[in-house]
């Protein structure tokens, strides 16, 4: 039943990476056409952040199949990291992206041009709309799976940029300000940059087999709550993607049986999984074997260590 849920999941997901996609080819050439006719720099540089976007979902769209699929003996975790990589590509496009805009946009204030005003702003107000309803349809998603969220980002961002669009058109309408319109396209450029960097700092920290936020010393505690156990050392834990935590440990226990130190281990278990959200946890039975040591030595300390007991 379960299995049955992840592959509904799974089509849901990819017919609407594939509704967005084909939206938002459309968008961009829409854009992209009223922005050289108009004259507008803003609609032009949100025609090429749409482009930047459609790539990024296609290439987010591949990532969600690949992830989905099974695990194998040689990738025995799965291939979820392959979002992860996608959702930083994504991101640092972006950066890339909001450079570009901020460059242009500068280079517009210092030498103005004319905008028709009328046709931007109809331009801009479909083109709100096309990226609402694409974000919309990723939103779900966008809690629970980074590579969906940086997607969703994207889309997100442009619908705001048309809503700067919409304004500055209405402004250089009744006002005549043309620095409006550059205006705009370097505001959404700082926001583009803003919402993409703690983004790429998280994917990082996964594809760098960062430490996830879990207090090693409570764990230590919580463990140390078991009876059998007599002290724990080598906690270490890592994430696969941003939903799923590994980890391994040793406990030190007295010399009991085969079947007593699987009671012990289902109680780790136990505690790690509910408490800790830790899915796959390795564990280590030892007697006295690392006792008292500190719960995460370093390389160089096991070294200096072994050094000194050959001594």
């Amino acid at each position: 039943m379960g299995g049955g849920l992840v592959m509904e999941e799974s089509k849901t997901t990819s017919l609407r990476f594939l509704s967005v996609t084909i939206l938002n080819i459309l968008i961009t050439f829409f854009e992209l056409l009223g922005g050289i006719v108009s004259g507008s720099l803003s609609l032009i540089s949100d025609a090429f952040h749409n482009f930047g976007d459609t790539f990024s979902i296609v290439l987010s769209y591949l990532a969600n199949r690949l992830g989905n699929k099974k695990a194998t003996p040689k990738n025995s975790y799965g291939y979820r990291r392959a979002e992860i990589i996608s959702a930083l590509f994504n991101s640092i496009l972006l950066i890339l992206i909001s450079l570009f805009l901020l460059i242009e946009g500068i280079s517009r204030i210092q030498h103005p041009e004319n905008v028709k005003s009328g046709l931007m702003f109809w331009v801009a107000v479909i083109s709100f709309f096309a990226n609402l309803i694409a974000a919309l349809l990723l939103h779900t998603g966008a809690h629970n799976n980074l590579n969906i969220k940086a997607t969703y980002l994207h889309l997100l961002s442009d619908s705001l940029a048309s809503i700067g669009v919409i304004i500055g058109s209405i402004l250089i309408y009744f006002f005549n300000l043309t620095w409006i319109d550059p205006s705009i396209t370097i505001l959404v450029s700082l926001y583009i940059a803003y919402e993409s960097l703690p983004i790429i700092k998280q994917t990082f920290s996964i594809l760098m087999e960062g430490s996830p936020d879990i207090n090693i010393e409570k764990v230590r505690e919580d463990l140390l709550c078991i009876p059998e156990i007599k002290d724990v050392h080598h906690f270490h834990s890592w994430s696969i993607n941003e939903n799923e935590l590994i980890a391994s440990v040793h406990v030190n226990l007295p010399n009991l049986s085969l079947s007593e130190i699987e009671k012990v281990y289902s109680k780790i278990e136990q505690i790690l999984k509910k408490k800790y959200n830790i899915s796959h946890i390795t564990i280590q039975a030892e007697c006295t074997r690392g006792l008292k040591k500190a719960m995460c030595l370093s390389a160089e300390d096991e070294n200096d260590i072994d050094l000194k007991l050959n001594k």
